[in-house]
Formats: structure tokens, C-alpha cells, sequence
């Protein structure tokens, strides 16, 4: 495997949660208020923050930060998919919301890539 690999991983990382916490601070700026636009900006501040520790953080802090962030998304995307299907604390969602097929692509996109790169950053390095 390419030693370049793993920064490619840690890049596409950081894109798919930065976009997460993207969506949800636009969706803010665009009208979504009252408790669930106050989860809106914590869900994009929290996506923007592990973006850039994906990016700059190493060693064990990487390792948990790159958990952290599969985590983040598993649960982004499972909200998402709770309050399109049955409701989610009394919010239901329709596909037709704005952005909301986009978001359900990027999450689940990032659960793959951050699954993959939280595997590469755990695996512990081969003796010679």
C-alpha cells in the first residue's frame, strides 16, 4: 500500500465531515431554528472541529479523533434516517427538505471512508 494512502484517507476524512457540518450550518443560516437548529450549529461546529484534527492531529489523539469522527457520522446519518422514516423527538423530515438526499450521500460516503482510515490509523505498523 502507498505511504501517500493514508493522508489520502485522512483528506477525504476531513472533507466528509467538514461538508456534514457544513450542510447543518447552512441549513441554520437558512431558516432551521428553535432545538433543532441549536443542534444544527453544535452538529457543525462538531463536524468542522474533527475535520481538522483529522488533519492536524497525530498518534493516539489521530486515532481517537478518527473514531470519534465515525461516530459522529454513524449518528448524523442514523438521526437522519430516524427522522425521515419514524420521527426523531418528534421531528419527521421529508426527502424533498433542503438537502437532505445530498447530506444522506455524504454521511454515508464518510462512514466508508472514516471506517477505512480509522482502520489504517489503528493497525498497528508491521516489524520488518
Amino acid at each position: 500500500m502507498s505511504k501517500g494512502f493514508p493522508m489520502v484517507m485522512r483528506s477525504l476524512s476531513a472533507i466528509t465531515l467538514a461538508a456534514t457540518g457544513a450542510i447543518h450550518l447552512f441549513l441554520v443560516f437558512d431558516g432551521v431554528g428553535g432545538v433543532l437548529g441549536v443542534s444544527f450549529v453544535l452538529n457543525g461546529i462538531a463536524g468542522i472541529l474533527l475535520a481538522v484534527g483529522v488533519l492536524t492531529l497525530r498518534g493516539r489523539l489521530l486515532g481517537l479523533t478518527t473514531v470519534l469522527g465515525l461516530l459522529f457520522l454513524i449518528a448524523s446519518l442514523l438521526a437522519l434516517v430516524l427522522a425521515l422514516t419514524v420521527g426523531l423527538f418528534g421531528i419527521e423530515q421529508t426527502w424533498s427538505f433542503t438537502l437532505v438526499p445530498a447530506t444522506v450521500v455524504i454521511e454515508a460516503a464518510g462512514v466508508v471512508v472514516l471506517a477505512i482510515t480509522s482502520a489504517l490509523v489503528l493497525r498497528k505498523p508491521r516489524s520488518a
